[in-house]
């Protein structure tokens, strides 16, 4: 089996600009679920959706091809990093020198924090709905209450402040990805290139004001 360090770097970014999508795709899933947090139903609607994603086959199916992008992503990302890093060992001089975008040279480390993020979000959830962590609130004293989980969660202060502050940082690591993904894949054009760049900084914005809302919502309108 070739090493993935084999691959030449066009083909390691061709692959992580398609997990990247897919997982920019999941994400928008991911926030349409969480928004039913916000509904005034005791968890009613959050709780099914819940149950549905860690129920049904066919999404544990593509749960497994959500992991594999995650860690694709992941991998071919410091993969490329690091390549970069050894292709120019000495830093610029000064930053006139440099034509690479702000947030293009903080990629590495925004993907850094939305990491740490994963992580928390894993312990908080993933790792209660798997059973590897005893659940604080349960539904007929055996499934999760995956709503009372998070309420509880977002009324921490330190918590919710954190969980904004990495949601931001997320925002920033999308809208330059998008961007980036798409230019991996080719689709550089005159005409199609500003769209993309518009789309993608109402992408990230949507997504950050998505998420954003909810520990607002619990900390100030629903204590």
């Amino acid at each position: 089996m070739k090493s993935i360090l084999n691959y030449s770097s066009l083909s390691k970014k061709y692959v992580m600009a398609v997990a990247g999508i897919f997982l920019m795709t999941f994400l928008v899933v991911h926030l349409a679920i969480n928004l039913c947090l916000l509904r005034n139903d005791d968890g009613e609607w959050f709780n099914a959706a819940a149950h549905f994603m860690g129920t049904n086959y066919i999404v544990k199916f593509f749960e497994i091809f959500l992991f594999l992008g995650i860690l694709i992503h992941v991998l071919l990302g410091v993969i490329l990093q690091i390549q970069n890093w050894m292709a120019r060992p000495v830093a610029y001089k000064s930053a006139s020198k440099s034509t690479t975008s702000f947030l293009s040279k903080y990629m590495i480390y925004t993907g850094f924090v939305v990491f740490v993020f994963l992580i928390i979000h894993f312990m908080n959830f993933y790792f209660m709905k798997m059973g590897w962590v005893e659940p604080t609130f349960t539904l007929n004293g055996e499934e999760p209450d995956f709503y009372l989980v998070a309420k509880a969660l977002f009324a921490n202060n330190l918590y919710s402040i954190i969980y904004i502050v990495l949601i931001t940082v997320l925002g920033f690591h999308l809208n330059h990805a998008f961007q980036a993904a798409f230019q991996s894949l080719g689709l550089n054009h005159p005409v199609y290139t500003p769209i993309i760049k518009k789309f993608a900084t109402i992408y990230s914005i949507l997504i950050v004001v998505g998420f954003n809302i909810i520990p607002v919502y619990f900390l100030f309108c629903n204590a």
